[in-house]
């Protein structure tokens, strides 16, 4: 079968060059974030509880994005995402240079994540309006690429520039970062929206989308998707440990191991090559391995990693372990999004993927908050060894499931084929 390249379509090209101008804004905040909150309080249970808000947050808002994304203007919701937080952004190198004032970051992650759940699920969907199907896997990996290049130079520079000039310029440079993405949306156009066929009986929630019916239609479809169900459970065990890691990193590089701002950087810059060798390998090892052997592969590097991360004293060997740690999470997260992009009608897409992430991050922001109290109560190597041993644990469950097979995209029986709304009768 002939599959054009992507190069060859304007709009994704449009698309994925101002998202990955965008990550690099995004790169910065995941560094001056919870250093502005470290240098304010210097508590690593604050770092967790705004982790936690944010969490909590964006699972609210997952009842009703996937409905919102199905239902409206895709290309006008991610601009209208971009624009507010663009503003709540702003807002902080605006007070901070009046006065520190701590409640505004719990007003601003609150708010903003909002709009960065509505965002990532539309984004998604966007994907699937602007690629064939057979360029899904392709896409998604030059995506997760490039933005995981942001992620490489976006820390090592917010390090940099949160040394030289304060936490809150780097935060600055984020808000800049959502205008560019914002300016970059307007040039593109996605494909209509394909819909069931009018003579398919759908359900109410497939007809009028509101919060509950809207999630509801979505967890069926994962429901009654084998694997999916298996990913959706599984993940939502990693996702209570993995919210709070990047904070966990942080912590333990700046009081574990008594490292400055710039080698915090440097090696969060790491961990960012690490998910990008990953997402630009996941299409090539998911041809010759597979999708199962993909996924259990890269949760028992996930496992391994966190284990090493917690026995070690030396920066240099906490650099690689969270990079490898970094690769996994990424191999993991390209296979399991375009899986659900493969098997998803696309007039469901956005409800299957706010229920997806609504249900696995459920308990994420509780794991945020406990997970960094405990590291900042006992220090990291006890928490982090139980992180591993559950993650070891959901490897070993997953090989019972049919995430194991290599080709589970497959085994889905598919829904009764759809059109474009603009297509003839």
């Amino acid at each position: 079968m002939f599959v054009r390249s992507l190069w060859s379509n304007r709009d994704f090209t449009v698309f994925w060059a101002v998202q990955a101008l965008s990550e690099v804004g995004n790169a910065f905040s995941l560094v001056a974030l919870p250093l502005l909150v470290l240098h304010t309080t210097g508590s690593a249970a604050q770092m967790g509880l705004l982790t936690a808000v944010a969490g909590a947050t964006s699972l609210l808002t997952g009842l009703v994005g996937g409905a919102w994304a199905d239902r409206f203007d895709r290309r006008r919701l991610l601009m209208l995402c971009d624009a507010a937080r663009l503003v709540l952004y702003c807002a902080i190198p605006v007070c901070w240079a009046v006065t520190p004032q701590i409640w505004l970051l719990y007003v601003v992650m609150a708010l903003a994540s909002v709009f960065e759940m509505l965002f990532n699920i539309t984004y998604v969907t966007a994907v699937a309006n602007l690629v064939d199907k057979e360029q899904i896997v392709a896409a998604n990996g030059r995506l997760e690429a490039t933005n995981a290049i942001a992620y490489i130079a976006g820390p090592a520079l917010a390090g940099v520039v949160a040394g030289a000039f304060g936490p809150t310029a780097a935060v600055a440079i984020n808000a800049g970062s959502f205008g560019i993405s914002l300016v970059g949306l307007a040039f593109i156009r996605l494909r209509p929206l394909a819909r069931p066929p009018a003579d398919e009986v759908e359900s109410k929630a497939a007809q009028a989308p509101d919060r509950r019916s809207g999630f509801r239609a979505g967890a069926a479809f994962l429901w009654h998707t084998p694997v999916l169900r298996a990913l959706t459970a599984l993940l939502t065990v990693t996702t209570f440990l993995s919210l709070g890691m990047t904070d966990v990193f942080i912590y333990h590089l700046r009081h574990g191991l008594g490292q400055d701002e710039r080698t915090v950087g440097y090696v969060l810059a790491l961990a960012g090559l690490g998910t990008c060798v990953a997402a630009a390998a996941t299409a090539r090892l998911r041809r010759s391995w597979g999708f199962g052997p993909c996924w259990l592969g890269a949760m028992s590097l996930c496992s391994v990693a966190v284990l090493a991360l917690g026995g070690t004293g030396r920066v240099s060997v906490a650099a690689v372990t969270i990079c490898l740690y970094s690769f996994g999470m990424g191999l993991a997260g390209v296979c399991s999004m375009s899986l659900r992009q493969q098997v998803t009608p696309d007039h469901l897409l956005g409800r299957v993927t706010s229920a997806f992430w609504t249900i696995h991050g459920s308990l994420a922001p509780l794991g945020a908050a406990l997970l960094t109290a405990l590291v900042g109560r006992l220090g990291a190597r006890g928490p982090l060894t139980a992180v591993a041993a559950v993650f070891l644990a959901v490897v070993v469950a997953a090989a019972f499931t049919p995430i194991r097979q290599r080709h589970p995209e497959r085994t889905v029986a598919p829904l009764p084929q759809t059109r474009p709304t603009d297509a003839p009768p």
